[in-house]
């Protein structure tokens, strides 16, 4: 794979991006068509179907033989990652905001090359914020290098949550745990329904840690943030092992350094224990 390559990628992939979140924005207040996919809180519209085909349209018309793992059209089945060219797509990734026209939604693009993150974009038209890193050459924010915080205690550590699952009684009991452990040891939650974004925002140093797994999350709420936050130096960790994270297994914790992420790994464990011994 050149250079060369990798720089017609992530132009085409720009170019894609900014179209397809003119589409978000333009369309976050109008009317939509709203479905339900696995309950009342995991929806989708019809401009999710419209952003995924245009982005997959645009991408086959330049390179027919690349591969995708994309919200819509892939589904629960995920295909296996391959060595080939793989762009990895969420077209509204907070889809319950968009439907609400809470400004925290935006369009996710990630690239794969032999396995590995290359190219990360998420784009939040609305509140006009870029993110993009490219493997090996930092992350940024609408052109401006950014880097994670710099804190190294738990105590001052802003940390997002999804608190959504305990709508989910399977979830409900895991979820409560959690919160009462980390709400003991952080010094704020937060949680804003979109995974990609909130990733970003660790990137960005502006949220010490998030935690995601559930119902619903993918590969695709993850995959192109998890290279963001890696390249402005913080880490991604699997939430079941503590090692680095499986991108096609997205169960994640993302942190400004491992001391805040195994802080959290291991807090998280502690109430799923407590959690398994009452059962």
């Amino acid at each position: 794979m050149s250079k060369t390559d990798l720089d017609l990628y992530y132009e085409l992939a720009m170019n894609i991006v900014r179209d397809a979140g003119q589409i978000l924005r333009e369309s976050i207040n109008g009317r939509k068509t709203v479905k339900e996919k696995l309950s009342n809180w995991d929806l989708v519209t019809e401009y999710d179907q419209k952003i995924e085909d245009i982005i997959i349209g645009r991408v086959k018309k330049e390179y027919p033989n690349h591969k995708f793992i994309a919200e819509e059209s892939t589904g629960k089945n995920l295909p296996e990652l391959t060595d080939d060219p793989t762009w990895i797509i969420d077209p509204i990734d907070g889809t319950l905001n968009y439907v609400h026209c809470f400004p925290h939604t935006c369009v996710v693009i990630g690239i794969a090359v032999k396995k590995e993150m290359v190219i990360g974009i998420v784009y939040n038209p609305v509140l006009e914020q870029l993110f993009t890193a490219r493997k090996g050459q930092g992350a940024f924010l609408n052109g401006t290098p950014i880097r994670t915080s710099k804190i190294q205690d738990l105590s001052r550590s802003l940390v997002c949550l999804e608190l959504g699952f305990m709508k989910l009684e399977s979830m409900r009991e895991l979820t409560t745990e959690r919160l009462k452990a980390i709400i003991k040891e952080a010094q704020g939650i937060r949680t804003l329904g979109v995974a990609a974004l909130t990733l970003c925002y660790v990137a960005l140093g502006v949220v010490e840690a998030y935690h995601i797994e559930g119902p619903g999350i993918s590969t695709w709420d993850i995959a192109a943030a998890s290279l963001i936050i890696t390249e402005a130096g913080g880490v991604v960790l699997d939430r079941e092992t503590g090692n680095n994270i499986n991108i096609m297994k997205p169960q994640a914790i993302g942190a400004c350094n491992e001391k805040i992420a195994y802080d959290i790994f291991n807090i998280i464990r502690e109430a799923d224990r407590k959690v398994e011994k009452k059962i």
